[in-house]
């Protein structure tokens, strides 16, 4: 390919992803939709599932100038081009190379729950409406938020909230 090639954000179809991404590359084009693991919890197990990083969201790389670029719009699973009245928008390649850089030896970019606490582990709401209350650390999810037990009323509730919004009691 010529060195004018950009990448550019294709939005897809729900749960298309694979599919645009196939079918682009038969035209001819280079894609790109960064993965990771997502923990799935189903019949009492948790497994490790892969999941596009960016829902209905790839990358494919143009050369505007020499490539059928339009017909990109009309490919199977996809549903539009990102960008404005005057054409697509390009993105920079330090952005694709980033994320091509994190990717580990399965092809996936690490997702680090960035949780430091276990459950059971006592920890004390910062921000919100329970600022000041401890509680009970139960879990958190792939979002990075956080499920917490409080003693209110006499009794424990779950509360989810924001992960950033919990430190150590």
């Amino acid at each position: 390919m010529n060195n004018q090639r950009n990448w550019y954000v294709v939005h897809t179809r729900a749960r298309s992803e694979a599919i645009a991404a196939a079918h682009l590359e038969r035209q001819g084009f280079e894609t790109y939709c960064p993965r990771y693991l997502k923990r799935r919890s189903h019949a009492r197990r948790i497994t490790a599932v892969p999941a596009p990083l960016f829902p209905r969201y790839i990358f494919v790389a143009i050369d505007i100038a020499s490539q059928r670029w339009r017909a990109v719009r009309s490919t199977f699973g996809v549903s539009h081009l990102v960008g404005n009245e005057k054409g697509p928008t390009p993105v920079t390649e330090a952005v694709v190379a980033e994320l091509r850089a994190n990717e580990d030896a399965g092809g996936f970019i690490p997702m680090h729950s960035g949780s430091r606490f276990r459950c059971g582990d006592r920890i004390r709401l910062r921000d919100g409406i329970f600022s000041s209350y401890t509680g009970l650390f139960d879990s958190m999810a792939d979002s990075g938020r956080v499920a917490v037990l409080l003693d209110i009323l006499g009794r424990k509730v779950r509360v989810v909230l924001d992960g950033t919004a919990i430190t150590a009691a």
